[in-house]
């Protein structure tokens, strides 16, 4: 910013050489600044030794004349004020305040005051009244071992329109899968389709490319955790991941902090592709997202500590070999993440209680108390608790009970996404309307 201020007074040092009769508004309009600006800067530049090149640096704007001394009286009633607020200031007071009642206090005396609220602020700092924060010590992350360990996560490509007719937010998002170990991007790509189904196909599609990682860190987006808060079975996208035995980390609310790796690619993509080619259609998008995955991976060195100034696939020549997807899976592997977990539910007036949208009778003469559902997934059933007595058992509904081929499974999954994504939708609505009313 300040080669900008620079510029614009060696301009107009050149002009006043160059066309001396000009007004200053005329220096202003060929220069784009104010007349203020510049009948300011022609009186330092008359004032100046004309061979003196510094002065387009600018004039130093440390304090020109040293800080008065004021009476110790007067200095022990700027610290009074502050450590004892008047009665009509209900906080900590500031310098405004304080100017305003050394005025009152030292209205009928000769005595100076300071005249400035800076000059009082600077007092407050060098009598310990300032509390300055203290320095923040960061600790680099651990990083895993490479290719174990993603980071996903969705962002708005904003340089393409929505659709007036249709849909206007998220018309086009990225879908970037950034590897903690390496930060190699492993997935880059965009869509204007995204939701639950559409999400587990793109990680599909990874999976088949790169293999199976260990962990995978997630935002608390709908599309990856759809209602999940909890208290209940998780969604059909954490489901999928936890039945081909890969660990999910959900994110807590408003905690991108931990999720920095894909959060740092979404800005470098946006102010090294995006903000320089502005895409308006998503073929376009496309495209650049592609050329600039391989420059990314291959050229563009990168300064993460792992990488030390180097393009990750050259700092990582050689990558482990990551699991590939099973030709069988047990679809209901994803509750043993949930052995043991208890859940809180109150009995309803026809004696059930709901559980992943299904329904468990428990028993009329329960109606209004609070029971326990606790998962043994060795059994594959809920324990009914009251108090701390097993009361009954049900068997967990909804589960396979067989192995099934991939692709099948793949399709199943993808049929309760859609349904999942469908009621996620009309919960977002009524919570506008009931918000609107």
């Amino acid at each position: 910013m300040e080669e900008h201020w620079i510029a614009k007074r060696s301009q107009l040092r050149q002009l006043l050489q160059d066309q001396p009769d000009w007004t200053n508004q005329m220096y202003a309009d060929a220069l784009d600044m104010s007349r203020s600006w510049v009948k300011d800067w022609k009186s330092v530049f008359r004032k100046a030794d004309p061979d003196d090149e510094s002065v387009v640096l600018g004039r130093p704007r440390h304090r020109r004349t040293p800080l008065e001394d004021y009476d110790p009286d007067v200095i022990e009633a700027v610290l009074d004020i502050r450590d004892h607020p008047p009665e009509y200031c209900p906080r900590t007071p500031g310098p405004a305040v304080i100017q305003y009642e050394l005025a009152q206090r030292f209205a009928d005396t000769d005595k100076r005051f300071p005249r400035s609220t800076s000059t009082i602020w600077t007092i407050l700092d060098q009598h310990q009244r300032i509390i300055r924060p203290s320095k923040r010590e960061r600790e680099p992350i651990e990083r895993p071992d490479p290719m174990t360990h993603w980071e996903i996560d969705f962002t708005d490509i904003t340089s393409i329109p929505g659709d007036p007719d249709g849909k206007r937010q998220h018309a086009v998002e990225m879908f970037n899968v950034v590897d903690r170990g390496t930060s190699i991007l492993v997935e880059f790509t965009a869509s204007d389709d995204y939701n639950t189904e559409s999400s587990i196909i793109a990680m599909t599609s990874v999976f088949l490319v790169e293999g199976l990682p260990e962990t995978l860190t997630i935002d608390r987006d709908p599309r990856f955790v759809g209602g999940y808060q909890g208290d209940d079975f998780p969604s059909a996208f954490m489901r999928f991941l936890l039945c081909l035995d890969i660990d999910v980390d959900v994110c807590p609310p408003r905690r991108p902090d931990l999720k920095p790796f894909v959060e740092r690619v979404h800005r470098t993509i946006q102010e090294e592709c995006l903000e320089i080619h502005c895409p308006d259609n998503l073929l376009l998008a496309l495209e650049l997202l592609k050329n600039n995955r391989f420059r990314y991976n291959n050229e563009r060195p990168h300064q993460g500590q792992s990488c030390g100034n180097r393009p990750p696939y050259q700092a990582f020549p050689e990558l482990p070999r990551l699991r590939r997807l099973p030709d069988m899976i047990d679809p209901d592997r994803w509750l043993r993440a949930f052995h043991g977990r208890q859940f809180r539910r109150r009995v309803q007036a026809n004696g059930s209680v709901k559980m992943d949208k299904r329904s468990y009778y428990v028993g009329r003469h329960l109606h209004g108390q609070l029971i326990t559902l606790k998962v043994d997934a060795d059994h594959r059933e809920f324990q009914i608790i009251q108090g701390r007595q097993v009361i009954k058992t049900v068997p967990i509904k909804g589960l396979y009970d067989e192995l099934l081929e991939f692709e099948v499974y793949l399709k199943l999954i993808c049929e309760e996404a859609r349904t999942e994504w469908r009621q996620t939708k009309r919960l977002v609505r009524e919570r506008r309307l009931a918000w609107a009313a």
